[in-house]
Formats: C-alpha cells, structure tokens, sequence
C-alpha cells in the first residue's frame, strides 16, 4: 500500500512555515543557530529556537496550554483546511492521530516544581496533563474533536520517524482513513541539562563528519504531515527500523543497527540502494554517531549517494527530528528545490569513510527517491524513504 503526504505545516529555527523554511534551508542559511545563555548554568550554548510569535492555546483547551502544543498548534494551521476536508470526508472517528514528542510540556511541569518548592504551591495555570507524553496528541483530538486512534510514540531521537511509519501501517490495516502524523519538540532546560552532563553539547555550532567536530546543538520543532491513501505528489514509499540496544546511550560502533533500518526500508519501498537520489544523514556530529553512520553508508551505498547533515541548520531537535527531516526532503521533492547542502568546516576526518556531501545549489540528479536517517539512545534506529511516485 502506498501511503501519500498531502499536506504539510512546520516551523523551526529556520522559518515558521513550508516557504520560509525552504528558503533558508536551501541556501544552508545557519542564522538560526544563536548563542544563549541561562539553559545550562555557567554556559553559552548555540540553540536552534522558532523565533516567530506563536498562537495561544483555545480558551477552551487552556489546561493544554504549554509550548509544545503551541509550536504544534502553529504547525496544524498551516494545514487546517486540509485537516477539515478530511473529517469532512472520512468523519472524526476515522482520522487518527500519531505524533512522536520527547519534551512533551516538561518545561512547564518543571517550573511548576520549582514553584512549589519555594511556595508549596503550584501556580494557578499548572496542570500535570501538560507533561504526559500522550499531551499533543490529546490537544489535537481535542482541538478538531477526532476520536479515531490518537497517542504518542517516545523513543528519543526516532520517536516522530516512528510516528510515520506506524500512521503508514494504521492506513495498511485499515484502522483509519487519514493520519495527522509527525512530531513536535520543545526547548527545555531537563534536555539541555542532560546532554550537557552526559558532554554531548557543542559550544559552537555543530559540525557533523568534520576530525573537528564535538558535539551536538539542541533546537526545537513541530512538524505535521496529512498521510492519507489519496495520490499525492510525493509517498512515504517505505520504512525500516531496528533495535540494537547496543548501549544506553552510545550507538553500535560498527553501524550493524543503522543498516539493518536502511535495508529494511528499501526492502520495503522495493528500492536497491543506486535509486536513491539523496540521504538526509542523521548527523548528530558527536564522535561516535558520526563514525558508525559514515560506516553504515559507505556500505550500503559503496559507489556513493549525496548526502548531508541538516543539524547545523535545525539544531537536532530530538523528538521532532525524524519528523522535520522527512519535511526537508519532501521540500526537496517539490517542484525547483535543489538539495539541502552539508555545512561544516571541510576539514576531513581521515579515520572515517568519505561520503558524498551535499553543496550548495546542487540540484537532485538522480532518481527521486530520498532517504532519511534517525537513530537514538538504546540502539534505536530508523529510515525513512520518500519519493515521487510513479
């Protein structure tokens, strides 16, 4: 079965719509990527937030009102009319709903702690709903009053990718007729602070394959796609995933894992790895993320497949990160995109495989098939493929 992106709405550091975003993102326009203190104590960490004003939270829905939901909400109304037209069509109880978060409204919940701390008592806008990780999907069910199948897939840094892969599979079985699919992420201070203890955040901007590279910039996300049955220009042609479990946080150092989830995919989409045109790497430009991906490529695809790391233009955004990157690719599918380009120092790290690096202006030259890459703590790891189909 083949499963269609009708629509989509983002937002991230690079713009807060499709146009925007595809403007920056093709010029490789890192401008979003600033410099911030007060995430982690005594540090200035680049981020990668949406600077835009963003919507409020319904007066109805105002116990929901965190701003996960609110780089949600402003992602869903890019696409509302497509959203009403498919409850119109399909009826509410047969639009699912399936998102991958790994901040949820934390950020929230944790300043309501503190609070309470200091008061002993929690303020008057504190509701523990907006920390569940099933909150976004609770608020857009809520928001359009869709009662078919609506939760939420946590899984770290693969969670979003998940999320499009198992709406492709609710639409296989049957369980619906239309899926809002994607994944949204928010900037905290617990993520920030967690990475940084764990020594994984650069102090300048990321620099993925690079022998210079040290570490990865948080940004922050909301990616929505409408997968329906409905032939649209571009499909979710297929998905593999796999689960090493390697290391709680560390990947399988030789890639088995990372290309277990590609082969799994093209098996999927019925691809050999010469069709595809494009590879949006994972790239988190941490040592050893790095080392074990360019592993995993050089040997699926030994002749090479251009290929780049968009983290120095998102940020890694974490939950949302498979999400936003599938987005990067069906911009690229769209007619006059060119490639999104690597950007990094050029300095070669002679210990690992040399890829095919994307530069700017270059334009897709072969088949319009692109690859994305997510993988996660515990050996988590997943591919998508999207393409124009035939």
């Amino acid at each position: 079965m083949t499963a269609y992106l009708n629509a989509l709405g983002l937002n991230c550091a690079l713009g807060m719509d499709t146009a925007s975003v595809s403007r920056a993102l093709f010029a490789g326009d890192c401008s979003g990527m600033r410099p911030q203190a007060g995430w982690v104590p005594e540090r200035v960490l680049p981020v990668a937030a949406v600077r835009g004003e963003l919507p409020a939270i319904p007066v109805a829905l105002s116990s929901q009102a965190s701003r996960n939901n609110r780089l949600l909400l402003q992602a869903t109304l890019q696409i509302d009319a497509q959203i009403q037209q498919a409850i119109a069509r399909f009826g509410a109880s047969r639009i699912a709903i399936v998102l991958g978060t790994s901040t949820s409204g934390i950020d929230e919940a944790s300043r309501g702690i503190a609070r309470y701390l200091q008061d002993r008592q929690f303020p008057g806008d504190y509701d523990y709903r907006q920390q569940e990780l099933g909150a976004p999907a609770a608020f857009l069910a809520d928001l359009y009053g869709i009662s078919g199948p609506a939760h939420v897939i946590s899984t770290a840094c693969t969670s979003s990718a998940r999320a499009l892969m198992t709406a492709r599979r609710f639409l296989a079985m049957g369980l619906c007729d239309a899926v809002l699919c994607g994944g949204v992420d928010s900037l905290c201070r617990l993520t920030l602070n967690g990475f940084s203890a764990l020594e994984a955040v650069s102090a300048q901007r990321c620099n993925p394959f690079s022998r210079n590279r040290n570490g990865i910039n948080i940004g922050e996300a909301a990616a929505l796609f409408l997968m329906t049955r409905e032939p649209a220009s571009v499909a979710l042609l297929g998905a593999g995933a796999s689960s090493d479990a390697h290391h709680i946080s560390a990947p399988e150092p030789s890639g088995r894992g990372a290309l277990q989830a590609m082969r799994k995919a093209l098996a999927q989409a019925g691809l050999a790895p010469e069709q595809i045109g494009y590879l949006n790497l994972h790239g988190t430009a941490t040592a050893h993320n790095d080392a074990m991906e360019s592993l995993a490529v050089a040997e699926l695809f030994p002749a090479g497949v251009p290929c780049s790391s968009t983290k120095p233009l998102s940020g890694h955004t974490l939950g949302a990160a498979g999400a936003l990157e599938a987005a990067f690719c069906w911009l690229s599918l769209q007619p006059g995109a060119v490639l999104p380009p690597h950007v990094w120092d050029a300095i070669i790290d002679p210990q690992l495989p040399q890829l095919a690096f994307v530069q700017p202006g270059q334009t897709l030259q072969g088949p319009r098939n692109l690859m994305s890459n997510s993988f996660a703590f515990g050996g988590n790891n997943v591919s998508l493929i999207l393409g124009a189909p035939t």
